[in-house]
Protein backbone atom coordinates (compact mmCIF):
# COMPACT_ATOMS: atom_id res chain seq x y z
CA UNK A 1 0.00 0.00 0.00
CA UNK A 2 1.21 3.49 -0.82
CA UNK A 3 0.75 5.60 2.44
CA UNK A 4 1.05 9.21 1.42
CA UNK A 5 -1.57 11.17 2.29
CA UNK A 6 -1.86 15.10 0.90
CA UNK A 7 -3.23 18.31 3.15
CA UNK A 8 -6.50 18.22 3.59
CA UNK A 9 -6.97 22.28 3.71
CA UNK A 10 -6.49 22.69 0.27
CA UNK A 11 -9.43 19.75 -0.25
CA UNK A 12 -12.49 21.20 1.14
CA UNK A 13 -12.53 24.62 -0.71
CA UNK A 14 -12.79 21.92 -3.84
CA UNK A 15 -15.15 19.96 -1.99
CA UNK A 16 -17.14 23.12 -1.26
CA UNK A 17 -16.67 24.09 -5.80
CA UNK A 18 -18.79 20.41 -6.45
CA UNK A 19 -22.41 22.26 -5.87
CA UNK A 20 -22.22 25.54 -4.64
CA UNK A 21 -26.09 26.01 -5.00
CA UNK A 22 -26.65 22.87 -2.58
CA UNK A 23 -24.28 23.46 -0.10
CA UNK A 24 -26.66 25.73 2.18
CA UNK A 25 -27.95 22.93 4.35
CA UNK A 26 -25.29 20.12 4.09
CA UNK A 27 -22.64 22.63 5.20
CA UNK A 28 -23.73 23.23 8.90
CA UNK A 29 -25.99 20.01 9.62
CA UNK A 30 -22.80 17.11 8.78
CA UNK A 31 -25.27 14.37 10.39
CA UNK A 32 -27.67 14.79 8.39
CA UNK A 33 -25.60 14.73 5.27
CA UNK A 34 -23.85 11.49 6.49
CA UNK A 35 -27.21 9.98 6.81
CA UNK A 36 -27.93 10.96 3.65
CA UNK A 37 -25.21 9.33 1.64
CA UNK A 38 -25.77 6.10 3.80
CA UNK A 39 -28.88 6.42 2.63
CA UNK A 40 -28.10 6.59 -0.61
CA UNK A 41 -25.05 4.11 -0.84
CA UNK A 42 -27.17 1.59 0.27
CA UNK A 43 -29.40 2.16 -2.63
CA UNK A 44 -26.43 1.89 -5.73
CA UNK A 45 -23.26 1.05 -4.37
CA UNK A 46 -21.52 -1.97 -2.90
CA UNK A 47 -18.70 -4.45 -0.43
CA UNK A 48 -15.18 -3.99 -1.07
CA UNK A 49 -13.59 -7.30 -2.58
CA UNK A 50 -9.63 -6.09 -2.18
CA UNK A 51 -7.26 -7.94 -3.90
CA UNK A 52 -4.06 -6.44 -3.78
CA UNK A 53 -2.74 -2.65 -3.07
CA UNK A 54 -1.88 -1.43 -7.03
CA UNK A 55 1.20 1.17 -7.08
CA UNK A 56 -0.13 4.09 -8.47
CA UNK A 57 1.25 7.33 -9.09
CA UNK A 58 0.72 9.57 -6.11
CA UNK A 59 -2.35 12.32 -6.14
CA UNK A 60 -3.51 14.92 -3.64
CA UNK A 61 -6.95 15.00 -1.88
CA UNK A 62 -7.91 17.66 -4.04
CA UNK A 63 -6.53 16.03 -7.37
CA UNK A 64 -8.87 13.33 -6.62
CA UNK A 65 -11.61 15.24 -5.66
CA UNK A 66 -11.53 16.76 -8.76
CA UNK A 67 -11.46 13.14 -10.70
CA UNK A 68 -14.72 12.51 -9.06
CA UNK A 69 -16.58 15.47 -9.61
CA UNK A 70 -14.79 15.72 -13.75
CA UNK A 71 -16.10 11.25 -13.73
CA UNK A 72 -19.03 10.97 -16.49
CA UNK A 73 -19.48 7.41 -16.53
CA UNK A 74 -22.49 6.99 -18.51
CA UNK A 75 -22.85 3.68 -18.82
CA UNK A 76 -22.28 1.02 -16.95
CA UNK A 77 -23.27 -2.23 -15.64
CA UNK A 78 -22.14 -4.58 -12.32
CA UNK A 79 -22.82 -6.67 -9.18
CA UNK A 80 -23.20 -5.26 -5.83
CA UNK A 81 -22.67 -6.48 -2.11
CA UNK A 82 -24.04 -4.48 0.24
CA UNK A 83 -23.84 -5.24 4.52
CA UNK A 84 -25.74 -2.60 6.66
CA UNK A 85 -25.29 -2.76 10.25
CA UNK A 86 -26.95 -0.18 12.21
CA UNK A 87 -27.06 -2.13 15.68
CA UNK A 88 -30.44 -2.79 15.38
CA UNK A 89 -32.31 -5.62 17.19
CA UNK A 90 -33.42 -8.43 15.38
CA UNK A 91 -37.30 -7.46 14.34
CA UNK A 92 -38.16 -11.03 13.35
CA UNK A 93 -39.54 -10.32 10.44
CA UNK A 94 -41.72 -6.64 11.63
CA UNK A 95 -39.41 -4.95 9.45
CA UNK A 96 -41.27 -6.08 6.13
CA UNK A 97 -44.60 -5.82 7.80
CA UNK A 98 -43.95 -2.31 8.93
CA UNK A 99 -42.35 -1.08 5.43
CA UNK A 100 -45.35 -2.40 3.36
CA UNK A 101 -47.30 -0.96 5.96
CA UNK A 102 -46.46 2.62 5.25
CA UNK A 103 -45.93 2.18 1.25
CA UNK A 104 -49.43 1.09 1.16
CA UNK A 105 -50.94 3.78 3.64
CA UNK A 106 -54.39 2.48 3.56
CA UNK A 107 -53.16 -0.67 3.10
CA UNK A 108 -53.67 -1.48 -0.32
CA UNK A 109 -49.77 -0.56 -1.61
CA UNK A 110 -47.98 -2.83 -4.02
CA UNK A 111 -45.32 -4.99 -2.92
CA UNK A 112 -43.79 -4.08 -5.80
CA UNK A 113 -43.67 -0.21 -4.90
CA UNK A 114 -39.94 0.49 -4.53
CA UNK A 115 -40.30 2.93 -1.72
CA UNK A 116 -41.13 -0.08 0.33
CA UNK A 117 -39.49 -2.61 -1.19
CA UNK A 118 -35.37 -0.80 -1.35
CA UNK A 119 -35.92 -0.05 2.23
CA UNK A 120 -35.05 -3.98 2.88
CA UNK A 121 -31.61 -2.79 1.96
CA UNK A 122 -31.32 -0.84 5.54
CA UNK A 123 -30.02 -4.11 7.38
CA UNK A 124 -28.43 -7.32 6.70
CA UNK A 125 -26.44 -8.39 3.43
CA UNK A 126 -27.98 -8.16 0.15
CA UNK A 127 -26.66 -8.71 -3.39
CA UNK A 128 -28.11 -6.30 -6.30
CA UNK A 129 -27.18 -5.75 -10.06
CA UNK A 130 -27.15 -2.32 -11.43
CA UNK A 131 -27.12 -1.10 -14.39
CA UNK A 132 -27.09 2.02 -16.79
CA UNK A 133 -26.84 3.38 -19.98
CA UNK A 134 -27.66 7.57 -19.64
CA UNK A 135 -29.75 9.62 -17.97
CA UNK A 136 -32.97 7.73 -19.03
CA UNK A 137 -32.23 4.49 -18.52
CA UNK A 138 -31.16 2.76 -15.26
CA UNK A 139 -31.76 -0.74 -13.85
CA UNK A 140 -31.52 -2.40 -10.31
CA UNK A 141 -31.80 -6.06 -8.96
CA UNK A 142 -32.40 -7.43 -5.65
CA UNK A 143 -31.73 -10.77 -5.24
CA UNK A 144 -33.55 -12.35 -2.40
CA UNK A 145 -34.19 -16.04 -1.37
CA UNK A 146 -34.49 -17.15 -5.18
CA UNK A 147 -36.79 -14.41 -5.68
CA UNK A 148 -35.83 -11.55 -7.45
CA UNK A 149 -37.18 -7.71 -7.70
CA UNK A 150 -36.25 -5.75 -10.52
CA UNK A 151 -36.75 -1.75 -10.39
CA UNK A 152 -36.47 -0.32 -14.35
CA UNK A 153 -36.26 3.24 -15.68
CA UNK A 154 -36.78 3.35 -19.44
CA UNK A 155 -37.74 7.19 -20.68
CA UNK A 156 -40.72 8.34 -19.58
CA UNK A 157 -41.49 4.77 -17.78
CA UNK A 158 -40.48 3.76 -14.27
CA UNK A 159 -41.54 -0.20 -13.39
CA UNK A 160 -40.89 -2.24 -10.01
CA UNK A 161 -41.95 -6.06 -10.65
CA UNK A 162 -41.75 -8.21 -7.58
CA UNK A 163 -41.27 -12.02 -8.78
CA UNK A 164 -42.64 -13.73 -5.17
CA UNK A 165 -46.02 -12.10 -5.17
CA UNK A 166 -46.44 -11.34 -9.29
CA UNK A 167 -46.75 -7.80 -8.59
CA UNK A 168 -46.59 -4.72 -10.83
CA UNK A 169 -46.23 -1.63 -9.60
CA UNK A 170 -46.18 1.02 -12.93
CA UNK A 171 -45.25 5.11 -12.69
CA UNK A 172 -43.92 7.95 -14.84
CA UNK A 173 -41.49 10.58 -15.20
CA UNK A 174 -41.92 13.97 -16.22
CA UNK A 175 -39.95 14.97 -19.56
CA UNK A 176 -36.72 14.98 -20.17
CA UNK A 177 -35.76 18.53 -19.44
CA UNK A 178 -37.19 18.35 -15.97
CA UNK A 179 -35.76 14.87 -15.07
CA UNK A 180 -32.61 15.81 -15.88
CA UNK A 181 -33.05 18.83 -13.34
CA UNK A 182 -34.05 16.39 -10.73
CA UNK A 183 -31.10 14.06 -11.97
CA UNK A 184 -28.71 17.27 -10.88
CA UNK A 185 -30.30 17.68 -7.28
CA UNK A 186 -30.91 13.75 -6.53
CA UNK A 187 -27.86 11.42 -5.77
CA UNK A 188 -28.60 8.14 -8.06
CA UNK A 189 -25.00 6.89 -9.12
CA UNK A 190 -22.02 6.18 -7.39
CA UNK A 191 -20.50 9.65 -8.09
CA UNK A 192 -23.04 11.72 -7.01
CA UNK A 193 -23.19 9.99 -3.64
CA UNK A 194 -19.50 10.87 -3.19
CA UNK A 195 -20.21 14.35 -4.19
CA UNK A 196 -22.67 14.57 -1.84
CA UNK A 197 -20.38 13.43 1.14
CA UNK A 198 -17.63 16.13 -0.07
CA UNK A 199 -20.35 18.72 0.08
CA UNK A 200 -20.06 18.28 3.79
CA UNK A 201 -16.06 18.74 4.27
CA UNK A 202 -15.51 21.86 6.31
CA UNK A 203 -12.71 23.09 8.57
CA UNK A 204 -14.00 20.39 11.00
CA UNK A 205 -13.20 17.63 8.40
CA UNK A 206 -10.07 15.95 7.45
CA UNK A 207 -9.52 14.58 3.91
CA UNK A 208 -6.59 12.69 2.73
CA UNK A 209 -5.35 9.90 0.33
CA UNK A 210 -4.91 6.83 2.07
CA UNK A 211 -3.34 4.44 -0.39
CA UNK A 212 -4.95 2.28 -2.92
CA UNK A 213 -7.02 -1.32 -3.53
CA UNK A 214 -8.28 -2.98 -6.08
CA UNK A 215 -12.01 -2.79 -5.99
CA UNK A 216 -14.01 -5.64 -8.47
CA UNK A 217 -10.46 -6.10 -10.61
CA UNK A 218 -10.15 -1.56 -10.88
CA UNK A 219 -7.33 -0.07 -9.54
CA UNK A 220 -8.29 2.40 -7.08
CA UNK A 221 -7.22 5.14 -4.68
CA UNK A 222 -8.78 5.38 -1.14
CA UNK A 223 -10.48 9.25 -0.16
CA UNK A 224 -10.61 8.84 3.64
CA UNK A 225 -13.05 11.68 5.22
CA UNK A 226 -13.53 11.63 9.09
CA UNK A 227 -13.78 14.60 11.49
CA UNK A 228 -10.97 16.22 12.90
CA UNK A 229 -13.19 16.70 16.62
CA UNK A 230 -13.82 13.76 18.84
CA UNK A 231 -17.25 13.36 20.13
CA UNK A 232 -18.66 12.20 16.79
CA UNK A 233 -19.92 8.58 16.51
CA UNK A 234 -18.74 8.52 12.48
CA UNK A 235 -14.97 6.67 12.63
CA UNK A 236 -14.50 7.93 9.36
CA UNK A 237 -15.82 7.56 5.40
CA UNK A 238 -13.66 5.73 2.73
CA UNK A 239 -13.97 5.66 -0.56
CA UNK A 240 -12.49 3.60 -3.45
CA UNK A 241 -12.13 5.72 -6.51
CA UNK A 242 -11.44 3.91 -9.86
CA UNK A 243 -8.10 5.31 -10.98
CA UNK A 244 -9.02 6.07 -14.44
CA UNK A 245 -12.54 6.55 -14.57
CA UNK A 246 -12.85 8.54 -11.44
CA UNK A 247 -16.01 6.54 -10.69
CA UNK A 248 -16.54 5.81 -6.97
CA UNK A 249 -16.06 1.84 -6.62
CA UNK A 250 -16.87 1.76 -2.55
CA UNK A 251 -18.32 3.45 -0.12
CA UNK A 252 -17.56 2.70 3.40
CA UNK A 253 -18.58 4.05 7.05
CA UNK A 254 -17.04 2.74 10.21
CA UNK A 255 -18.01 4.61 13.78
CA UNK A 256 -16.13 6.01 16.18
CA UNK A 257 -16.83 2.62 18.88
CA UNK A 258 -15.13 0.51 16.15
CA UNK A 259 -15.88 -2.82 14.88
CA UNK A 260 -17.58 -3.75 11.80
CA UNK A 261 -18.87 -0.95 9.28
CA UNK A 262 -22.15 0.51 9.74
CA UNK A 263 -22.23 0.50 5.70
CA UNK A 264 -20.00 -1.25 3.71
CA UNK A 265 -20.91 -1.58 0.08
CA UNK A 266 -18.73 -1.89 -2.79
CA UNK A 267 -19.00 -3.31 -6.55
CA UNK A 268 -18.22 -7.07 -6.78
CA UNK A 269 -17.70 -7.26 -10.79
CA UNK A 270 -18.36 -3.72 -12.82
CA UNK A 271 -18.00 -3.29 -16.96
CA UNK A 272 -17.95 0.08 -18.49
CA UNK A 273 -19.59 -1.69 -21.80
CA UNK A 274 -22.96 -0.35 -22.66
CA UNK A 275 -25.44 -2.51 -21.60
CA UNK A 276 -27.84 -4.47 -24.31
CA UNK A 277 -31.01 -2.27 -25.18
CA UNK A 278 -32.73 -5.64 -24.22
CA UNK A 279 -32.22 -4.61 -20.69
CA UNK A 280 -34.20 -2.07 -19.99
CA UNK A 281 -36.82 -3.46 -21.71
CA UNK A 282 -40.01 -4.56 -19.74
CA UNK A 283 -43.17 -6.45 -20.30
CA UNK A 284 -45.92 -7.23 -17.84
CA UNK A 285 -45.71 -11.12 -16.79
CA UNK A 286 -49.10 -13.22 -16.97
CA UNK A 287 -51.34 -12.99 -13.98
CA UNK A 288 -49.23 -10.51 -12.56
CA UNK A 289 -51.17 -7.43 -10.19
CA UNK A 290 -50.38 -4.38 -11.70
CA UNK A 291 -50.73 -0.77 -9.30
CA UNK A 292 -50.29 2.58 -11.84
CA UNK A 293 -48.96 4.88 -9.50
CA UNK A 294 -51.05 7.66 -11.71
CA UNK A 295 -49.28 10.52 -10.97
CA UNK A 296 -46.36 12.03 -13.24
CA UNK A 297 -45.16 15.18 -11.22
CA UNK A 298 -42.44 13.05 -9.22
CA UNK A 299 -40.02 13.19 -11.65
CA UNK A 300 -37.45 11.07 -11.07
CA UNK A 301 -38.64 10.47 -7.37
CA UNK A 302 -39.46 7.54 -7.43
CA UNK A 303 -36.16 5.37 -9.15
CA UNK A 304 -33.56 7.87 -7.69
CA UNK A 305 -35.38 8.61 -4.46
CA UNK A 306 -36.05 5.29 -3.75
CA UNK A 307 -32.41 4.58 -5.06
CA UNK A 308 -31.44 6.92 -2.46
CA UNK A 309 -33.77 5.64 0.32
CA UNK A 310 -35.63 8.52 -0.01
CA UNK A 311 -39.70 8.77 -0.07
CA UNK A 312 -41.55 9.27 -3.41
CA UNK A 313 -40.54 12.55 -5.07
CA UNK A 314 -37.26 13.82 -3.45
CA UNK A 315 -37.80 16.90 -1.60
CA UNK A 316 -35.91 19.93 -1.93
CA UNK A 317 -33.63 21.39 1.81
CA UNK A 318 -36.03 24.46 1.31
CA UNK A 319 -39.11 21.72 1.18
CA UNK A 320 -37.52 19.72 3.83
CA UNK A 321 -36.98 23.03 6.03
CA UNK A 322 -40.80 23.94 5.90
CA UNK A 323 -41.85 20.66 6.61
CA UNK A 324 -39.27 20.59 10.19
CA UNK A 325 -40.21 24.10 11.22
CA UNK A 326 -38.73 25.54 13.78
CA UNK A 327 -35.29 23.17 12.93
CA UNK A 328 -32.26 24.41 15.00
CA UNK A 329 -28.76 23.55 14.72
CA UNK A 330 -26.26 23.41 17.65
CA UNK A 331 -22.85 23.08 17.54
CA UNK A 332 -21.38 22.76 13.80
CA UNK A 333 -19.64 20.09 11.75
CA UNK A 334 -19.57 16.26 12.52
CA UNK A 335 -21.14 16.67 16.14
CA UNK A 336 -23.75 19.33 15.67
CA UNK A 337 -27.36 18.22 16.53
CA UNK A 338 -30.52 19.24 15.02
CA UNK A 339 -32.84 20.11 17.16
CA UNK A 340 -37.09 20.93 16.45
CA UNK A 341 -40.30 20.86 18.61
CA UNK A 342 -42.92 18.15 17.16
CA UNK A 343 -45.90 20.42 19.08
CA UNK A 344 -47.18 17.29 20.27
CA UNK A 345 -46.26 13.89 22.91
CA UNK A 346 -42.95 12.11 23.15
CA UNK A 347 -42.38 8.87 21.39
CA UNK A 348 -44.78 6.17 23.21
CA UNK A 349 -43.32 3.71 25.59
CA UNK A 350 -43.90 0.14 24.43
CA UNK A 351 -47.21 -0.75 26.13
CA UNK A 352 -48.27 2.58 25.70
CA UNK A 353 -47.95 1.27 21.44
CA UNK A 354 -49.99 -1.59 22.39
CA UNK A 355 -46.85 -4.10 23.74
CA UNK A 356 -46.36 -6.98 21.12
CA UNK A 357 -43.92 -6.76 18.74
CA UNK A 358 -43.60 -3.24 18.12
CA UNK A 359 -44.00 -2.22 21.93
CA UNK A 360 -40.79 -4.73 22.22
CA UNK A 361 -38.85 -2.68 19.33
CA UNK A 362 -39.80 0.07 20.78
CA UNK A 363 -38.26 -0.47 24.37
CA UNK A 364 -35.06 -2.39 22.77
CA UNK A 365 -34.06 1.01 21.05
CA UNK A 366 -34.52 3.35 23.62
CA UNK A 367 -32.69 4.34 26.47
CA UNK A 368 -34.73 6.54 29.58
CA UNK A 369 -33.40 9.06 29.92
CA UNK A 370 -33.73 12.65 32.12
CA UNK A 371 -32.29 16.27 33.20
CA UNK A 372 -33.18 19.78 33.78
CA UNK A 373 -35.01 19.52 30.42
CA UNK A 374 -37.31 17.17 32.24
CA UNK A 375 -37.42 13.21 30.97
CA UNK A 376 -37.27 11.57 27.66
CA UNK A 377 -36.05 8.62 25.49
CA UNK A 378 -33.22 7.99 23.96
CA UNK A 379 -33.45 5.80 20.20
CA UNK A 380 -29.58 4.65 19.21
CA UNK A 381 -28.19 3.21 16.41
CA UNK A 382 -24.61 2.77 16.10
CA UNK A 383 -24.79 6.59 13.60
CA UNK A 384 -27.51 8.28 14.15
CA UNK A 385 -29.37 9.10 18.13
CA UNK A 386 -32.15 10.88 18.68
CA UNK A 387 -33.52 12.21 21.95
CA UNK A 388 -37.36 12.55 22.08
CA UNK A 389 -38.57 14.43 25.74
CA UNK A 390 -41.81 13.89 26.62
CA UNK A 391 -43.31 17.30 25.47
CA UNK A 392 -42.08 15.95 21.70
CA UNK A 393 -39.08 17.74 21.31
CA UNK A 394 -35.80 16.37 19.01
CA UNK A 395 -32.73 16.41 19.70
CA UNK A 396 -31.04 14.21 16.66
CA UNK A 397 -27.37 13.55 15.84
CA UNK A 398 -24.19 11.40 15.52
CA UNK A 399 -23.22 12.10 18.81
CA UNK A 400 -23.57 10.20 22.04
CA UNK A 401 -26.48 10.06 24.58
CA UNK A 402 -24.91 12.03 26.83
CA UNK A 403 -24.03 14.89 24.25
CA UNK A 404 -28.04 15.20 23.42
CA UNK A 405 -28.72 14.77 26.78
CA UNK A 406 -26.30 18.25 27.21
CA UNK A 407 -28.10 19.99 24.62
CA UNK A 408 -31.73 19.44 25.60
CA UNK A 409 -30.18 20.27 29.25
CA UNK A 410 -29.36 23.78 27.59
CA UNK A 411 -32.19 24.09 25.49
Amino acid sequence: MAPYESDDSTSAGAADDLHPGRRRATRYVVPVAVVGVAAATIGLVPALADSGDPDLPKISAQQLIEKIAKSDVQQMSGTVKVTTDLGLPDLGGLESSLTSGAAGGSGDGSSADPTAKLTELATGTHTLRVAADGPDKQKLSLLENAAEYSLIHNGKDVWGYDSQSNEVYHSTVADSADAKQKQDETPATPDQLAKDALKAVDDTTSVTVQGTAQVAGRDAYRLVIKPKDSGSTVGQITVAVDAKTGLPLKFTLTPSSGGAAVIDAGFTQISYSKPSASTFDFKTPKGAKVTEDGKTDHTNGHFEGSLKGADKGAKSDEDLGKDLDGLNVIGKGWTSIATFDTGGQGMPSGSEAGGGAFGGFLDSLGDKVSGKFGSGTVFKTRLINALITDDGKVYVGAVSKDALVKAANAG
